[in-house]
């Protein structure tokens, strides 16, 4: 099944690669559609489709699917279970899912610690922590912002002092995604104060179940729960969870940040919601094909579609660019902040289609209910939960200071 529109075909040629390859590549990107329109059940992409909070369950589910079929972890060597893949099919293989609607992977495992695990951490660490990523047994969350230290992490102030062969944890993390289901969190912690304030830091892997520690739910906006409070109330964890040296973890902040700074080079997601705010706004008109609204909404997607075209072409080419190892600059910001706009632009354009019809039934907080038969309430919630989108992963403002700083000097 071709799921990829005109718009996605002319920038097919984007892709520097001799004939062979792209022919390979093309055989894998019809391997990978295949697997995910047979294998990844039907509920699951229905609830992608239908813009459905996915959490634990979710994501595990289908990465135990993957796992068997050897895809658990893209990008992964092969050496500790990945595929070993090039750069290429790993981004083939996240936009064909996306394009296919199968839920994202457990991210925060696969795509952040494990591979500061793969660099950093001890033989004992790597066999303890990587099966049950790949086999989707065990579920994680990051441990970084906290009130004060949010854009500015090195603000940071969770203490561990060490105490023989244990770190004690005291302090506060928020806005911590998945923290009332995980199982596990990574955590940067104070553990001495120098010159720069990014000096001291250091990585520990905590047990949720941990005494002491806290999960509290903050309600978004959206009126769902996604993202925490944790508090540590002296809590214990081994100095064999610590990843790396003591007190410079910094370096591994970074690595894990940089390790998947093109993600919003995968503009599936884009795309997809682009087709069905196309489809939706036209269904929310039919009666009223000639009004001036309906056609500045259309106006208003074409726009969008003209800006997803650039953002796709710009991420394929900085692919290239590490493949052939060239410099790529401040590309990653300008991807960051393209991409994130365009979510919440097709997001406003979603709410100001159905908004004067759904915008009175927007659910109470705290009800985590489906609203089976409200049709568009889903894009109210979708423009709220996107708020945060401009947010998390680097700040607007912060990718425009680097842009700006890159371009002006300090």
């Amino acid at each position: 099944m071709k799921l990829l529109t005109s718009m996605e075909r002319r920038l097919e040629s984007v892709m520097d690669t001799s004939d062979s390859l792209a022919i390979d590549y093309e055989a894998f990107r019809n391997e990978v559609r295949d697997f995910a329109m047979t294998h990844c059940p039907a509920e699951l992409r229905q609830a992608v489709v239908g813009l459905k909070k996915l959490g634990r369950h979710e994501m595990l589910s289908w990465q135990t699917i993957l796992y068997a079929n050897g895809w658990g972890a893209p990008n992964w060597p092969k050496e500790y279970g990945g595929t070993g893949w090039d750069l290429r099919r790993r981004h083939i293989f996240d936009e064909t899912m996306a394009e296919c609607d199968c839920p994202t992977q457990p991210y925060q495992a696969l795509r952040h610690i494990a591979p500061v695990l793969i660099e950093f951490g001890t033989h004992d660490q790597k066999a303890l922590y990587l099966p049950p990523m790949l086999r989707g047994e065990v579920h994680w969350c990051q441990g970084y912002s906290e009130p004060g230290a949010g854009s500015d992490l090195a603000s940071l102030k969770t203490s561990a002092v060490r105490e023989g062969d244990e770190y004690v944890v005291n302090g506060q993390k928020i806005w911590t995604t998945g923290a009332h289901e995980a199982d596990m969190m990574y955590a940067l912690v104070r553990t001495s104060r120098g010159t720069r304030k990014q000096d001291g830091i250091t990585m520990l892997l905590i047990p949720m179940n941990s005494a002491g520690l806290t999960v509290r739910p903050i309600r978004t906006i959206d009126g769902l729960h996604n993202v925490n409070e944790v508090f540590f109330d002296n809590v214990r964890v081994p100095v064999a969870n610590r990843i790396g040296e003591e007190g410079k973890a910094w370096a591994y902040g970074k690595f894990l940040l940089s390790h998947e700074r093109l993600g919003g080079a995968n503009v599936a997601p884009l795309i997809r919601l682009l087709a069905r705010t196309r489809r939706m706004v036209a269904e929310e008109y039919r009666d009223e094909p000639g009004s001036s609204h309906y056609a500045d909404l259309v106006r208003r997607i074409l726009h969008a579609e003209a800006e997803i075209q650039g953002v796709r072409a710009l991420g394929r080419h900085a692919i290239e660019d590490i493949v052939h190892k060239r410099p790529l600059g401040t590309v990653s910001s300008v991807i960051k902040l393209l991409s994130s706009n365009l979510m919440q632009t097709l997001d406003e354009i979603g709410l100001d289609a159905v908004g004067r019809r759904v915008a009175g039934r927007f659910r109470a907080v705290g009800d985590e209910r489906t609203n089976a038969g409200e049709q568009g309430v889903e894009w109210l919630h979708n423009f709220l939960h996107g708020r945060a989108r401009t947010i998390y992963g680097g700040s607007s403002e912060v990718q425009k200071n680097l842009l700006a700083k890159s371009l002006f000097g300090a």
